[in-house]
């Protein structure tokens, strides 16, 4: 498949429902996807990853180092981290909730 078809062949995804899921108030379609990006980003800094909103369409996945992936939803972002990091990536593990609590505390 040529990259444009991806781009524009891409499925619904529940985490791209129009409802307020991420924010508090009724916002636009790229607000939404912006205010997910920084959700899933204060987690995959911990793993020295960054995603990103790529075309309005997909998210890519970035390392310190360059490495990226282009994935179609928040679902795939976790299958691409570990493929990125050659490891585990568990946004459950306890260390990494504790870390979230802190930040949470600290602003």
């Amino acid at each position: 498949m040529c990259a444009l078809c991806g781009v524009l062949g891409s499925e619904d995804h529940w985490s791209d429902n129009p409802a307020p899921f991420f924010t508090r108030e009724r916002t636009t379609h790229r607000a939404r996807r912006l205010a997910r990006v920084r959700a899933a980003n204060l987690i995959l800094t911990q793993f020295g990853l960054t995603l990103a909103d790529w075309e309005g369409a997909k998210y890519q996945l970035s390392s310190r180092t360059g490495r990226t992936e282009i994935v179609d939803n928040l679902a795939q972002v976790w299958q691409a981290a570990e493929h990125i990091l050659g490891r585990a990536c568990d946004p459950l593990d306890l260390s990494v909730l504790a870390r979230m609590k802190q930040i949470r505390r600290t602003g």
